[in-house]
């Protein structure tokens, strides 16, 4: 998959050494990401505390929602060792993409079905003893 994604976006690499802000939460960006080498770490800022969420590796992808939604970044992703990625900047890019790497489609919706799920763990727990839930979607 990684030599797909190599080839195809040879000319769409950026790096970025250790210790590097990749996003910066509260900022406005469309551009997803998909990590060719290295490892991130992704945080959220929650009131005065940066409270840990993953450690993404080769073969993984953050910011994709920026590509779905008109907002600005909601975590912070930091290069944990020296990374290279490569990045897709629409939604239009991200369809031609994935008809061209089915692997990569199923892949992806594998992984947005756990960080759903995941998602869905941590709202259940945080609305745990509330009379009225407001459904979100």
């Amino acid at each position: 998959i990684l030599l797909q994604i190599g080839a195809i976006m040879a000319k769409k690499i950026l790096t970025y050494a250790k210790g590097k802000q990749i996003i910066k939460s509260g900022k406005y960006e469309q551009r997803m990401y998909v990590i060719l080498e290295g490892e991130v770490e992704i945080t959220f800022d929650v009131k005065e505390e940066r409270v840990f969420v993953a450690r993404l590796g080769k073969g993984d992808f953050f910011g994709e929602v920026s590509l779905f939604e008109d907002t600005e970044r909601t975590a912070n992703v930091h290069a944990i060792s020296n990374v290279r990625a490569t990045y897709l900047d629409n939604v239009e890019e991200l369809e031609r993409f994935l008809l061209l790497n089915p692997k990569l489609a199923v892949r992806m919706v594998k992984t947005l079905g756990r960080r759903i799920a995941d998602t869905d763990k941590l709202l259940k727990n945080e609305l745990a003893g509330r009379r009225f839930m407001k459904y979100l979607w």
